[in-house]
């Protein structure tokens, strides 16, 4: 029973100790990581977004849970990011973040997260896949693949990753379509 008692009050200043440690490492870095997280996301907009000079991560608007990242160019609106997902993937979540004009049309998308097999479904990150969204709306573009009758180029024998992407894409114009006039009602937009 001593050697029980002696055993558990170690394990117990064992684990007092790391978590001490992990609490100030945690702390340590908190600032170096929101720098990074933010050079990330600035990295995402300025891949999506038209030439701008502000800084859209900081020129958002909130809507219900959804957040728009305002691009401008001389003051005026000339662009929207906004960040989608699709649960449906082969390996699940698939972020994706989407830039469009003000009227709609998609500037460039980018893949932010996925876990789709290394040489398959991975290839929705390369730039021949991405730029097939290039101009499109919802109203110029079947929203499918070739496959379901769609316009967007599937990949073949990993099929389910570029539906996930599209129905995503889709999905975030969508909600763009309707919230449209809350983000650039009032402003001045270049169009």
């Amino acid at each position: 029973m001593k050697e029980v008692l002696k055993l558990l009050i170690v394990l117990t200043c064992v684990c007092m100790i790391a978590a001490l440690c992990l609490s100030f490492v945690n702390d340590a870095t908190k600032e170096a990581r929101a720098y990074q997280d933010r050079l990330e996301l600035l990295n995402a907009l300025n891949m999506v977004l038209p030439g701008h000079d502000n800084e859209p991560d900081k020129d958002m608007l909130d809507l219900m849970g959804y957040t728009y990242y305002l691009s401008k160019s001389g003051g005026n609106i000339n662009g929207v990011a906004f960040i989608t997902e699709s649960d449906k993937g082969y390996s699940g979540l698939i972020k994706v973040i989407v830039g469009v004009e003000p009227d709609g049309k998609i500037v460039a998308i980018g893949i932010l997260e996925q876990k789709e097999t290394p040489g398959l479904g991975s290839k929705i990150a390369q730039d021949w896949f991405k730029d097939q969204y290039a101009q499109k709306t919802l109203d110029n573009a079947k929203w499918a693949v070739k496959k379901d009758g769609g316009d967007f180029d599937q990949i073949s024998g990993a099929t389910i990753s570029p539906r996930a992407v599209t129905a995503a894409v889709k999905q975030g114009l969508e909600k763009f379509a309707t919230d449209r006039a809350s983000i650039l009602g009032g402003n001045d937009v270049v169009q």
